[in-house]
């Protein structure tokens, strides 16, 4: 498959580096009785050593110039079944086959799309027992970023409302065909069985969280004040003059909580 002709639309970089490839294996650390679902394998790298250790393994991969090439090296593998598909609109749970059953998610994602898939794949958390990505290293900081850190955003919150998130390690440039222009890194995400933190109304809450990061330099008070006063907010025990990269996930539960129930209140 080396004569695969890269392609920009897809964001494809390709793993070339066997040590990097075995970190990311023993990091994942698959078991012979899981169900793994690789996203976008590209040339391989990580479907060989996933095919040799589990008892299922579906591959995702949009781009059709490498389905026959995929194919011919692993329809040999009774784990081995692909799927051309965009991973975007995919329905994983098509793939289950028992209520009790989980998928492991990995997968070299490409930058353009990592965002929208991750909050794709959370829509199925229930499904989903982790998910091991390798993503823009910017992106991984900011999905494990803590508050008060300037990575700390709108995706931190909403993923680790709904995750345990994990920054394993960084990888450079230069483990790629071609080479990216940034660093990447790999996390590791584990969705709750249910939310430490629970929105009473998640709508509210996912439309809190996005207004109260719309403009990042003002306070709460500010960007929160067609939802929430400075009293209802201090009421939540939280200072309306903090931003909101300042505030933990428990602090948007409870101002999200308190917003749906005035709105209950009001009819």
């Amino acid at each position: 498959m080396s004569g695969h002709k890269h392609k920009k639309q897809f964001g494809q970089n390709f793993l070339n580096n066997t040590s990097v490839i075995h970190n990311i294996v023993a990091a994942i650390s698959p078991q012979a009785n899981q169900h793994l679902v690789e996203i976008g394998p590209g040339e391989a790298a990580l479907t060989e050593p996933l095919l040799d250790r589990v008892a299922k393994l579906d591959i995702i991969e949009i781009d059709r110039d490498l389905i026959a090439p995929l194919t011919r090296r692993f329809q040999h593998h009774s784990a081995f079944h692909l799927h051309n598909a965009d991973a975007l609109k995919f329905d994983y749970r098509q793939l289950t086959s028992r209520p009790s059953e989980k998928l492991r998610m990995v997968g070299n994602l490409p930058y353009n799309i990592s965002s929208p898939l991750i909050f794709h794949l959370l829509d199925q958390a229930e499904i989903i027992s982790d998910m091991h990505f390798m993503l823009q290293k910017e992106v991984v900081e900011r999905l494990t970023a803590t508050p008060g850190n300037k990575a700390f955003g709108r995706l931190s919150v909403m993923v680790q409302y709904a995750c345990q998130t994990e920054y394993l390690f960084t990888v450079g440039p230069e483990n790629f065909t071609p080479a990216p222009k940034v660093d990447s890194a790999i996390v590791r995400l584990i969705p709750y069985a249910s939310p430490p933190f629970k929105a009473d109304q998640f709508s509210d809450f996912a439309a809190l969280v996005k207004q109260a990061f719309s403009q990042k330099r003002k306070t709460l008070r500010n960007t929160l004040k067609n939802w929430l006063t400075g009293e209802q907010i201090e009421h939540c025990n939280i200072d309306p003059g903090l931003r909101a990269e300042a505030l933990e996930i428990a602090d948007f539960v409870r101002l999200s909580n308190l917003f749906t129930q005035l709105k209950k209140e009001q009819g």
